[in-house]
């Protein structure tokens, strides 16, 4: 009897786990996996106030909508930087998540940055709410992002992860499923490609937008010169004549325009490094530094790190998908989210 009433339990069970991120938002559904992964921009009707589309949808629309709407990034270096609009985009997501049913009241995980203040938890906590949770926890996001890439936190032994996503790079050294050293910066995948925008402006007077901004730090950033060069044909505006015009970059250009914001990457690592207590630095040093979010899959950030620090460095397997994969675990552990959840 009592297997069968578990499966029918597990039917209705609603339960998710939220990446709620500066660029994307993923949601994982308790025995589905992941059923949303989408970026976190909602479009908006400035005249009538309406959400005109959200996610994927509102991507697209990112400099290109006409006057009357919008598109909005509702987070912003991790956080909730629109109350209103996180709000909606959650909901959205939710439901989507469930398939519109509209009954359901999920207990809902979502991760957050390590430096987070009260207020920006309370608005993350009320946010989820208003979008009709039942129960709300609150998890790291360098904690959760471990369990995600297989670290074994829950054994007494240091882990390093460093977590880059779109809004935060989180560092944190992890013993026992507790978190014995965190740091967040405010620099990451949006502050990258703002650093290409600003170099192609200073240096070509070239105007680019986000999106492109964003598709050359994927084809040709990098960190560390690369093997072979690579170069990439980039539209854009004009400055000087307000013309479109198109011209040729290579890597070590945007090598150069991204030097600054990897070099603070770095530096959280060698500060994070330095505080940690000499029984884990031993540990870390057997096992590296596992390097997981969007960030991770800049070009040769992984030698760079293993160049400067001396230290062996990998990448999780699903760099993106570590910290909803996490928190998606903590759904079947309540003994472990209890353990880890942050008041």
């Amino acid at each position: 009897m009592g297997m069968n009433f578990r499966s029918l339990f597990s039917l209705f069970s609603s339960d998710l786990a939220i990446d709620l991120g500066t660029a994307n938002t993923l949601v994982y559904a308790r025995g589905k996996g992941i059923v949303v992964n989408e970026p976190s921009i909602v479009a908006v009707n400035k005249v009538t106030g309406e959400v005109e589309a959200v996610g994927r949808e509102a991507k697209e629309m990112l400099g290109r909508t006409p006057g009357n709407i919008v598109a909005i990034r509702p987070m912003k270096d991790g956080v909730i930087a629109d109350f209103k609009i996180t709000e909606k985009m959650l909901t959205y997501f939710i439901q989507k998540a469930h398939g519109r049913r509209m009954l359901v009241h999920p207990r809902i995980v979502i991760g957050v940055p390590c430096e987070i203040t009260q207020v920006e938890k309370r608005a993350v906590i009320d946010s989820a709410y208003r979008a009709k949770a039942s129960e709300v926890y609150l998890v790291e996001q360098a904690m959760v992002a471990a369990i995600g890439a297989g670290l074994p936190i829950t054994q007494a032994c240091g882990n390093m992860i460093v977590d880059i996503g779109g809004g935060t790079t989180d560092v944190a050294v992890i013993s026992l499923s507790g978190i014995v050293y965190s740091r967040s910066v405010r620099v990451a995948g949006n502050e990258m490609d703002d650093a290409i925008m600003q170099y192609l402006k200073r240096k070509y007077n070239l105007l680019i937008g986000e999106r492109t901004a964003e598709q050359i730090k994927i084809q040709i950033g990098s960190a560390y010169p690369l093997d072979k060069p690579l170069t990439m044909e980039i539209k854009g505006r004009n400055l000087i004549e307000g013309v479109p015009k198109t011209i040729t970059i290579d890597d070590s250009e945007i090598r150069e325009a991204l030097s600054e914001c990897v070099a603070t990457i770095m530096n959280a690592i060698r500060v994070a490094l330095e505080r940690t207590p000499p029984e884990l630095s031993a540990d870390i040093s057997d096992r590296g530094i596992v390097l997981t979010g969007g960030g991770a899959l800049l070009k040769n950030l992984d030698r760079r790190i293993r160049e400067e620090t001396g230290l062996p460095v990998s990448i999780a397997e699903d760099p993106l998908a570590s910290v909803v994969l996490g928190t998606g675990k903590m759904l079947e552990d309540f003994r472990l989210l209890r353990k880890i959840a942050i008041e």
